[in-house]
C-alpha cells in the first residue's frame, strides 16, 4: 500500500478506518484475520509474504531493470510475484544461490553485517592457491582501501593453472570474492554462491527456484 512512513502520513490524515472507525492514533494494532482495515474506503488485505530460493544462472542481473537490457532474474519468476526483490546481489558473471522476497525485515536480517550471516562460495581461479593466500584472507587484506576478510577458506584442488576454493563470508561487500583473489593477482574464472546460512544450492538448477519452507526460514532467522 505504502512505505512505512507515507503510511503513517495517511493514518494521520485521517483516511485509514478500522471496522468502520476512523484510526489516527499511530501504533495502532489489528488482528489482521478479523478486523477490517479500509484505506479511503477501500478495503486492504495483508499481502502474503513470499520466499523463493533460485540458483541464478550466468548472464542475468539481479536489478527489476537493466540499462544495457540484459535479462533479469525476474524473468525467470511467475510474473504474479513482480514485486519481490532480491536478498542481496550476485553479479553478471557469478552463479547460485540467491533468496527473494516482499518481507523487508527478513532481507535486512539475511544482508546487513552486524548479523553476521554466513555465505559459502566456490571459486575457480586461473593461477595456484596457497595455504598462505587462505590464511591471508582470513586475517583481511587491503584492495583499493576497503578491508576484505573471509571467515574460512579451503582448497578442494590446486596446481599452477587452475584451482578450486572454497570460501565462507559474511559481510557481502560489493564483488568481494572476485577481489579478494585480484588483491593476489588472481582471476575468478568461474563463481558460484553454494550456500546462505544453512540453506544449501544443493540439486537446485540454473534458472529454477523453489520457495522456500516455514523451517527454512525459521532456520535461517535463528541462524543469526
Amino acid at each position: 500500500m505504502a512505505s512505512r512512513r507515507a503510511g503513517e502520513q495517511i493514518i494521520l490524515d485521517g483516511r485509514v478506518s478500522v471496522n468502520g472507525q476512523v484510526i489516527r492514533v499511530l501504533g495502532t494494532k489489528v488482528d489482521a484475520e478479523h478486523d477490517k482495515v479500509s484505506v479511503d474506503g477501500r478495503p486492504v488485505g495483508v499481502r502474503k509474504k513470499v520466499y523463493i530460493a533460485l540458483h541464478k544462472p550466468v548472464g542475468c542481473v539481479c536489478s527489476h531493470n537493466d540499462e544495457l537490457g540484459r535479462p533479469t532474474i525476474y524473468e525467470l519468476l511467475p510474473k504474479e510475484w513482480g514485486k519481490v526483490n532480491s536478498v542481496g546481489r550476485l553479479d553478471y558473471n557469478s552463479e547460485g544461490l540467491i533468496f527473494l522476497t516482499n518481507d523487508g525485515q527478513f532481507a535486512l536480517r539475511l544482508t546487513h553485517p552486524r548479523y553476521g550471516v554466513r555465505k559459502k562460495y566456490v571459486a575457480t581461479v586461473e593461477g595456484e592457491v596457497t595455504g598462505e593466500m587462505l590464511g591471508d584472507f582470513k586475517r583481511g587484506v587491503w584492495h583499493h582501501g576497503e578491508k576484505l576478510q573471509a571467515l574460512a577458506g579451503r582448497i578442494v584442488s590446486a596446481n599452477r593453472k587452475t584451482s578450486v576454493v572454497e570460501l565462507e563470508l559474511s559481510e557481502g561487500k560489493n564483488r568481494e570474492v572476485r577481489r579478494l583473489f585480484e588483491s593476489q593477482n588472481l582471476a575468478v574464472k568461474r563463481l558460484q554462491r553454494v550456500q546462505i546460512g544453512k540453506i544449501k544450492l544443493a540439486e537446485l538448477k540454473p534458472g529454477r527456484w523453489r520457495t522456500l519452507n516455514e523451517t527454512e526460514i525459521k532456520t535461517l532467522i535463528s541462524n543469526i
